[in-house]
């Protein structure tokens, strides 16, 4: 079976064709980086005129790529949630034109699912069930993957997901967006236990995150250093709060593997991409005798080959839209349904 896929959540607008949800036939991504790197970050309205420039050529790029026509394609799969509201409408209502005028079935894929199913394709052997540690921008969760369409959070951040707190503590130092792929390689050459840092826990939820107080802890480093006139090492910077933030992370992740007796642990997402982090879990996964998963680096950020990966599951389980269908800003990685999400499923 082959998915057309379209995503658009953020500042790449992407298109690919997927076969059985394993097999890339083709990938485009069309990136706004630059442009946003004027700016520090990602402006919405700037975003959103971007992708629905580039979407048009974008699909048709991915379907010649594929030397295949719209004929040939069993479904459109789409980024419908969560995401930038503004960018999400470019793609969901190109999908859903497109697939009024070709009567191709349209499958709306949530993008956190999206980036899990992403190892799908790294690691075509990996069936459900797993834990997965989703870490990115926006979202930093451990999800309970039970199947390819039924998910269970076990714990998330309270405030700031893992990759804003890479970008901010990046700005902050001058580095350019985005921050934390910068960090992460400046952090190669420092020392982890250079600065010590906190290690902030959420009372009575020992599986989710906070990261804002670690955050601001480096910030304040920063800044009250530059006020004293003193000079840091940029690079023992980077690796202490690196180091701080990956620990976090692993703790919370490898506990809730341990309580709830799962053996087979994944991460996903574009911190997933974080050197650190990736050989980190490797190595205490090999020493508790863990399998390991995680995405190839090409396809930790967002494109359009995750979100035909996972399509291809959500259509097997029967989630087809109409052409009604409606993008959202927020919507869980549980929800079940396409429709308006109630106030439980915006978090």
């Amino acid at each position: 079976m082959k998915i057309l896929a379209i995503e658009s959540s953020c500042d790449e607008t992407a298109a690919a064709v997927v076969e059985d949800g394993r097999k890339v036939i083709s990938s485009v991504v069309a990136s706004q980086v630059e442009e946003h790197k004027l700016y520090g970050g990602v402006v919405p309205e700037i975003a959103s005129r971007r992708h629905a420039e580039a979407i048009v050529p974008v699909v048709k790029n991915s379907l010649e790529q594929a030397e295949l026509t719209l004929k040939e394609i069993d479904a459109i799969a789409v980024t419908y949630a969560p995401g930038l509201i503004g960018a999400l409408l470019v793609g969901v209502n190109f999908a859903k034109g497109l697939s009024l005028s070709t009567g191709l079935p349209l499958v709306p894929t949530h993008h956190l699912r999206s980036h899990i199913a992403s190892n799908y394709i790294s690691n075509p052997n990996l069936k459900p069930p797993f834990l997965c540690l989703v870490v990115s921008g926006g979202h930093s969760h451990i999800v309970m993957v039970e199947d390819y369409t039924k998910m269970r959070i076990i714990g998330k951040t309270r405030d700031d997901a893992a990759g804003e707190a890479f970008d901010k503590a990046a700005r902050t130092m001058g580095m350019p967006y985005p921050g934390g792929i910068a960090l992460d390689k400046v952090a190669e050459d420092g020392d982890p236990f250079a600065f010590k840092l906190p290690r902030p826990t959420v009372s009575g939820s020992q599986y989710d995150f906070s990261f804002s107080g670690l955050k601001t802890a480096v910030i304040n480093l920063i800044h009250n250093s530059a006020q004293k006139g003193i000079e840091l090492n940029k690079a023992d910077v980077c690796a202490s709060f690196r180091y701080a933030v990956v620990d976090c992370l692993k703790t919370n992740f490898l506990k809730a593997a341990e309580d709830l007796k799962v053996d087979k642990l994944v991460i996903a997402g574009g911190v997933s991409a974080n050197r650190l982090l990736r050989s980190s879990l490797q190595e205490e996964c090999d020493k508790h005798g863990l399998a390991f998963y995680m995405p190839e680096k090409s396809l930790c950020g967002d494109n359009a080959a995750m979100v035909g990966s996972q399509g291809y599951y959500e259509f097997l389980s029967g989630n087809i839209a109409s052409t009604d269908l409606n993008a959202f800003a927020t919507m869980s990685i549980d929800c079940l349904l396409y429709t308006s999400p109630s106030p439980r499923d915006r978090g």
